[in-house]
């Protein structure tokens, strides 16, 4: 099993850094998004990750 995880491209909110994390773990990108929203809003440090996942986690285009 190759699995890498990736931004989405098609289907994306924001970055795609919540569609692609769940297309790694085979969830529904909405319980993802969810939880990030609970997260950035619990501790605030939810907005600096996701800043910094945009960053890190390449583009689907760029992986293949």
């Amino acid at each position: 099993m190759d699995r890498k995880l990736y931004r989405i491209e098609e289907g994306k909110m924001l970055c795609g850094v919540c569609g692609g994390i769940a297309e790694y773990f085979g969830v529904d990108p909405t319980v993802i998004r969810l939880a990030w929203v609970l997260f950035s809003a619990l501790g605030g440090s939810g907005l600096l990750a996701y800043l910094i996942c945009a960053i890190i986690i390449p583009s689907k285009s760029q992986v293949q």
